[in-house]
């Protein structure tokens, strides 16, 4: 933990961080501002962290790794920390269930629901647990928060339901545990993992099913345990051995070899006439392609690829037929702006870049001015989930996305 720590240095930036939180509408009530002021951030940061680094508006801090490095448990950026405390819609005296673990959101959610509360914060791994069962006993928390070693997936024992449901960790999907430990009118606020791209979703139960009450954009270490998620990956080499991966969350190619030799094959451009301005977000647009680009993935590519020296925005491409295509721009709009487009390998290259294009003029025909809602429908209930393009199958049930009525329809 972070030690001999300039209590009055902590606190100035403490009170920025809050302002800045308060101006860009993270943080909108009086009570969760009261939390992350009254809650010393540092006290659950790994020794030594920077306080420059505790109080970043957007800065995560990784707290364990794997032994190849990858983020096992980590502390929230303090942004989106602020924006699932207000998601869940939390008042005193809730039950409140955290899950994934730290200690730092269990004292916030503590403040909040006050001493009439109750706060069980659960995580699959026993160091995690252990190391927020120490900050929250050294923070004064320890007596108001509940600790334990649990895959999340099969619920909590000996817990009666809860009010709220907060979930800290990316999720494929919603565990039926966790609906059954849930009030009727209850909330939960979820990191929905959607073919590979995560929207933090404040879900309302509304009979059978839960609807969205407001999502926020964020990337979370994925769950483990038996509610995790394994992607398919498939490598792409080139002429010299390098590597190119592609990793599907579902719908992956049947026949991958179609691809062999692919990024050897000239390179097929084609551009959407879709541009937009420096500085201005298009996160929207890879929710578009999770929903609505057959044969969509992620992918990352080795130095040395005919890939990897080129700007790419983000790593989002597909595979169609005998193709690979990514979304790549190129400047536009006199310099200010970028047009979207793709650019394709393989025999099936150009028609898989199209494919792509096609998807990025349809999202700004449909989506681009416009914030979907969400729904999700378990299996089993009265009340069945619609089915077709803007409906997607998990384990446990259907998650649905739907756009406002004056957007018009998307099309595949």
């Amino acid at each position: 933990m972070v030690q001999m720590v300039d209590a009055d240095r902590a606190a100035e930036m403490r009170d920025v961080l809050i302002a800045e939180l308060r101006t860009q509408g993270k943080i909108t009530s009086d009570a969760v501002e009261a939390a992350i002021r009254q809650v010393p951030r540092e006290r659950f940061m790994p020794e030594g962290t920077d306080l420059a680094e505790v109080y970043g508006y957007d800065n995560s801090v990784v707290t364990k790794r794997d032994e190849h490095g990858r983020a096992m448990s980590s502390v929230s950026a303090a942004y989106i920390q602020a924006v699932m405390l207000e998601q869940a819609q939390l008042r005193p005296g809730m039950s409140v269930l955290e899950v994934g673990s730290g200690g730092l959101n269990a004292a916030y959610i503590a403040e909040i629901v006050g001493p009439q509360g109750r706060v069980v914060s659960i995580d699959i791994d026993p160091e995690v647990i252990d190391r927020a069962a120490t900050a929250l006993d050294a923070s004064g928390y320890g007596s108001r928060v509940r600790v334990l070693t649990v895959d999340a997936e099969h619920g909590v024992p000996d817990e009666d339901a809860f009010d709220a449901i907060i979930v800290t960790v990316g999720a494929w999907d919603i565990a039926p545990a966790w609906l059954r430990q849930l009030r009727p009118d209850g909330v939960i606020v979820v990191p929905l993992i959607m073919n590979n791209v995560t929207r933090v979703i404040g879900f309302r139960r509304d009979g059978d099913r839960l609807v969205s009450t407001a999502t926020e954009i964020a990337g979370f270490v994925p769950m483990q345990g038996d509610g995790g998620h394994a992607d398919r990956v498939f490598e792409l080499p080139d002429a010299n051995g390098h590597k190119v991966r592609l990793a599907f969350d579902s719908g992956a190619p049947d026949d991958m070899h179609q691809l062999d030799g692919a990024l050897a094959t000239e390179r097929a451009e084609v551009w959407s006439g879709v541009t937009i301005p420096n500085g201005v977000s298009f996160v929207d647009l890879h929710l578009w392609f999770a929903w609505y680009l057959d044969g969509f993935c992620r992918f990352t590519a080795e130095p040395g690829t005919v890939l990897a020296g080129e700007k790419q925005w983000f790593p989002f491409g597909v595979v169609s037929g005998g193709g690979f295509a990514y979304l790549v721009v190129r400047p536009a709009l006199e310099g200010t702006g970028a047009e979207f487009g793709a650019r394709g390998y393989g025999d099936g290259g150009e028609l898989a870049a199209t494919a792509m294009v096609e998807q990025i003029q349809a999202w700004d025909r449909y989506g681009r001015r416009t914030e979907p809602t969400f729904a999700y429908w378990p299996s089993g209930g009265q009340t069945q989930a619609p089915t077709g393009t803007d409906a997607m199958a998990k384990t446990h049930g259907v998650v649905t996305i739907s756009w406002p009525k004056d957007s018009g329809s998307p099309q595949r």
